[in-house]
């Protein structure tokens, strides 16, 4: 009986044995027949398979390179940068393609904030990073971070990116406090700076400006008269792509009939073009590389047949002329 036992029990184990040995040269043909169909697809010469190995290849880096923005800013799913409009947070001065400040037609990418602390104000002459010089929160030529948000929290009024100057903190008695420029429970805030007289908001919030403008959004009508609540903001501005939203613009402008295109410098549209000439030559270069290339290499395998051919030729007249003296 305990034979028996045995012997069943080691034929399961060689069945066993037997299915995972099948199991894996299974997996290893199918593996090997997928390589197989990639090296076919990734090798081939005909038109088509040509053409949508491009477009694979073409959303695999787009996807790529939409991860990587996504995982740099936090705004996953969402969008990582926005096109400049106007030129109210532009500089003076500034060097031949605006380089490293925000200017009409540039791209700036969008760093998630999820609390007041997350974003650094410019403070005053008195107190603040301004004050402090501290050199670590210089942004886009300025001390502070550059704030994006929406009016009011109104999603559907247009975004402002302007820097955020101050915090104003709105206290249960009623008063205000702005560290920034000194000011402790006050009953109105007057900062002639910043253009505030008497001004009494109804909640706390950032005082932004455009670093082109004379005013403070707080006195714009056009922008937004409240302090710029944390959860109005869709980010903080880090890095910038020069003249790239030029594009965008464009586009807006011919679905829109907007005309902000007008406000991107003369030199941002010669840097534009100019990048855009370098993408382009870098394709069509390689293309007509290939073309020579292979042009001189049908050159070569003309030549070595025709030598070849005369060397046949030579061959069977030497062959000829043994067999007449013979």
């Amino acid at each position: 009986m305990e034979q028996k036992q045995n012997r069943l029990f080691q034929n399961k184990k060689i069945l066993n044995k037997c299915d995972t040995k099948m199991n894996n040269e299974y997996s290893e043909n199918r593996f090997s027949r997928f390589k197989k169909l990639f090296i076919k697809f990734w090798r081939s010469d005909k038109g088509k398979i040509s053409l949508l190995r491009d477009i694979v290849i073409a959303i695999i880096l787009v996807l790529i390179l939409l991860t990587a923005l996504w995982a740099y800013t936090g705004q996953w799913f969402g969008a990582p940068m926005v096109a400049i409009e106007s030129g109210s947070m532009e500089h003076q001065n500034e060097p031949y393609g605006r380089f490293g400040t925000i200017n009409a037609g540039d791209m700036v990418l969008l760093v998630k904030v999820n609390k007041q602390s997350d974003i650094e104000t410019r403070g005053s002459n008195l107190f603040g990073n301004k004050a402090e010089k501290n050199r670590e929160n210089i942004f886009y030529g300025d001390y502070g971070d550059v704030i994006i948000y929406h009016p009011y929290g109104d999603d559907n009024r247009d975004q402002i990116i302007h820097r955020a100057i101050c915090w104003i903190e709105y206290n249960p008695d009623g008063t205000y406090t702005i560290e920034e420029y000194g000011l402790y429970n006050q009953p109105s805030v007057n900062i002639d700076k910043l253009g505030l007289v008497n001004y009494q908001p109804s909640h706390s919030g950032f005082i932004t400006k455009g670093d082109n403008n004379e005013i403070v959004d707080q006195r714009s009508y056009d922008l937004c008269l409240e302090p710029i609540k944390v959860e109005w903001v869709s980010g903080k501005g880090r890095g910038e792509i020069p003249w790239i939203g030029t594009i965008n613009l464009l586009f807006n402008d011919l679905t829109s009939g907007s005309s902000t295109v007008g406000n991107v410098h003369g030199d941002c549209l010669v840097c534009l073009g100019l990048l855009i000439g370098i993408v382009i030559s870098i394709p069509v270069g390689l293309d007509i590389y290939d073309y020579y290339k292979e042009k001189k290499q049908k050159n070569r395998k003309k030549e070595y047949s025709e030598k070849k051919h005369d060397k046949k030729d030579f061959k069977d007249i030497s062959e000829e002329i043994d067999n007449k003296l013979k």
